[in-house]
C-alpha cells in the first residue's frame, strides 16, 4: 500500500484494531458461551436451549412420500421428498417463493394465507391429475425462528427474528395458525413436526454421515443444534424422562450474551447503533455481530461514519445510497473480497453503478479492507459457538454439518472459522483437525421431512411422548410410562433411547 495516504493508512490500523478477534478473546468468549448453554439447559439466561423432541436420527430404513415447507428469512421453499427403499436415498421435487417483503411486517392472516397459496400452487403445480385423489402428506414445517415446543408437532413463536415483525404471532401457536389456512382451501396436507432449520441441518446430516455430532446455520440467521440426554436437562427433570433418552437441542445461540453482568462479545460502536436502531434492541447480540442479515449493515454504517464524521471517505461527494438502513447485504462485501484484480477495478465499477461514488485507489483498498475485517470477525466469533457445544459435550472430534449463504457463499469463511476451532481447542499444528465443520445436506428440506418421517415412525411404534396430534396418523394403544401431572403422551423405554451415542 504504497500510494496509500497517511490518513487512510492510519484509519486501516484503526478498523484492524476495532474489528480483530485475537486467541485470548476467542476462548474468553467460549468459556462464557458453555455458561449460557448450560444455564439454557436450566431454563435461565439468554439462550433458550429448546427441547425439539426429535428424540433420534434416522435409520435409513424410513419410507414414504413427505412435504417439508422451508420458511427462511427471504424464501419460502416447498418440498416433496419420497424416501425410497434403498436405504438412505430420496427423490426431491421442489419450488421456491419470494417472501414478500411488506409480508414482514403484515399481519397472521396475510403471511398464513400467502403460504398456504404456495402450498396449492405447488400441488396444483405436481400433482395435478391426481389432486381430488391424493392421500393426506405429512409435512415437516421448517421454522427458522425462536419457538417453545412442548410437542415436536407445535410450537409457540418467542419472538420474531431476522428482521421479521409480523402482527398477531408472537406468543402463539403457529401450527394451528397455518393449519387453519390450509383447510380453508381443503388441501391434503398436515403439520407432522414443526422444525427449526438448525435441527433439519442435524438430522439431514447425520441421515448420510455416523459421525455427525452437531448441526449449525450460518446465513440470514445462526443457529446451533445437538443431541443431548435428559439426564443433563434439568428444566425437563418434571417429566420423568429416561436420563440417557436423547433430546435433540435447538440452541437458537444468536441470543447469546445478550444480557447479564458478563458481557464479553467485543461489541463497536456500530454494532451498538444496529442493537439500538433494531425492532429488538437488547436481543440477539451474538447473531447481530455475525449473521448475513447484518454484515452489510456493520459496511454501511463504518462508511458513513468515515464520511461524515472523519472525513476519510469520498469527501465533497453524496453518499445518499449509503444512508438507507440496510441497503447493503453480505453479498456486496462478498463481491468486493472477490475482486481479482490488483486495482480493485471491478469494486469501483460496483460503487459507481450501485452507490453513485467514484472511489479512488486508496478509499477502495479501505473498503476492501473493512469487509475483510467484517467477515473474519464473523467467521472467527462464528467459532465460539462449535467449540463451546465441543467442550460442554467432551467432543474431541467429530463432524459439523453448516448450511446457510454465509457458510456456504461467503469465500474464505470456512478457512477462516477453521483456523479460529484451532486456536480455541488448542489442536497442534500440522495434525488433521479432530472438529470438521462441513457443508451439510438440506436440512430445511430433506430434514425436515426426515424428521416428519421420524415422527410417524414413532407414533406407528407407539413412542408418542411429546407429539400432541397422534391421531393424524393412527396412533396405536399407548404404553404409559412416569409423567407429569397434566402431560399427555407415552413412550417406550427402549425405543426412544435409539439414537446416536454421545
Amino acid at each position: 500500500m504504497a500510494d496509500v495516504p497517511q490518513d487512510i493508512l492510519s484509519e486501516i490500523a484503526n478498523l484492524e484494531r476495532l474489528f480483530t478477534v485475537d486467541t485470548a478473546k476467542l476462548k474468553e468468549v467460549t468459556e462464557q458461551f458453555i455458561v449460557e448453554l448450560k444455564e439454557g439447559l436450566e431454563g435461565k439466561g439468554n439462550i433458550p436451549m429448546n427441547p425439539s423432541w426429535v428424540m433420534n436420527f434416522p435409520d435409513g430404513e424410513e419410507t414414504g412420500r413427505f412435504l417439508a415447507l422451508d420458511m427462511g428469512g427471504t424464501n419460502l421453499r416447498v418440498c416433496e421428498i419420497t424416501l425410497v427403499d434403498e436405504k438412505g436415498e430420496f427423490d426431491i421435487i421442489q419450488s421456491k417463493y419470494r417472501m414478500p417483503e411488506e409480508l414482514k411486517k403484515g399481519n397472521a392472516e396475510e403471511l398464513w394465507d400467502y403460504i398456504a397459496d404456495c402450498i396449492e400452487q405447488f400441488i396444483d403445480s405436481h400433482h395435478e391429475e391426481e389432486k381430488d385423489s391424493l392421500e393426506v402428506l405429512p409435512m415437516g414445517f421448517t421454522f427458522s425462528y425462536p419457538a417453545t415446543q412442548t410437542y415436536i408437532d407445535h410450537g409457540v413463536l418467542q419472538r420474531w427474528t431476522k428482521g421479521w415483525a409480523v402482527d398477531g404471532v408472537e406468543g402463539e401457536d403457529v401450527v394451528p395458525q397455518l393449519e387453519a389456512a390450509l383447510r380453508e382451501r381443503n388441501l391434503p396436507v398436515t403439520v407432522a413436526a414443526l422444525v427449526n432449520d438448525t435441527t433439519g441441518t442435524l438430522i439431514a446430516s447425520g441421515y448420510t454421515d455416523p459421525a455427525m455430532r452437531i448441526g449449525c446455520i450460518f446465513g440470514t440467521g445462526l443457529n446451533g443444534a445437538y443431541l443431548e440426554t435428559c439426564g443433563n436437562i434439568p428444566k425437563l427433570a418434571h417429566m420423568n424422562l429416561p436420563p440417557d433418552m436423547h433430546m435433540c437441542i435447538n440452541c437458537e445461540y444468536g441470543a447469546f450474551n445478550s444480557k447479564g453482568n458478563h458481557p464479553v462479545l467485543p461489541k463497536t460502536t456500530y454494532d451498538v447503533m444496529i442493537d439500538e436502531q433494531s425492532p429488538r434492541p437488547g436481543q440477539q447480540a451474538y447473531e447481530k455481530m455475525l449473521a448475513g442479515l447484518y454484515l452489510g449493515e456493520v459496511f454501511r454504517l463504518t462508511v458513513v461514519d468515515l464520511h461524515d464524521n472523519k472525513n476519510i471517505l469520498f469527501p465533497n461527494q453524496n453518499i445518499d445510497a449509503f444512508r438507507t438502513p440496510f441497503c447493503l447485504d453480505a453479498s456486496f462485501l462478498s463481491f468486493i473480497e472477490e475482486d481479482p484484480f490488483e486495482n480493485l477495478s471491478e469494486t469501483q465499477d460496483m460503487f459507481l453503478d450501485k452507490m453513485k461514488i467514484h472511489a479512488n485507489k486508496p478509499e477502495l483498498e479501505l473498503c476492501r479492507r473493512l469487509a475483510e475485517l467484517i467477515a473474519l470477525r464473523a467467521a472467527r466469533l462464528s467459532a465460539c459457538g462449535i467449540a463451546a457445544i465441543c467442550k460442554m459435550k467432551g467432543f474431541d472430534s467429530c463432524h459439523v454439518g453448516a448450511d446457510g449463504s454465509v457458510f456456504n457463499k461467503y469465500p474464505h469463511f470456512k478457512q477462516r472459522n477453521a483456523q479460529a476451532l484451532r486456536e480455541i481447542l488448542d489442536w497442534p499444528k500440522g495434525k488433521k483437525d479432530p472438529v470438521v465443520v462441513s457443508s451439510s445436506e438440506d436440512g430445511s428440506g430433506v430434514g425436515a421431512a426426515l424428521i416428519a418421517a421420524l415422527t410417524v415412525k414413532r407414533i406407528k411404534e407407539g413412542v408418542t411422548y411429546g407429539i400432541r396430534d397422534v391421531s393424524k396418523f393412527g396412533a396405536p394403544e399407548k404404553i404409559a410410562v412416569p409423567e407429569e401431572k397434566g402431560a399427555t403422551g407415552s413412550i417406550d423405554t427402549e425405543k426412544a433411547k435409539e439414537g446416536k451415542p454421545q
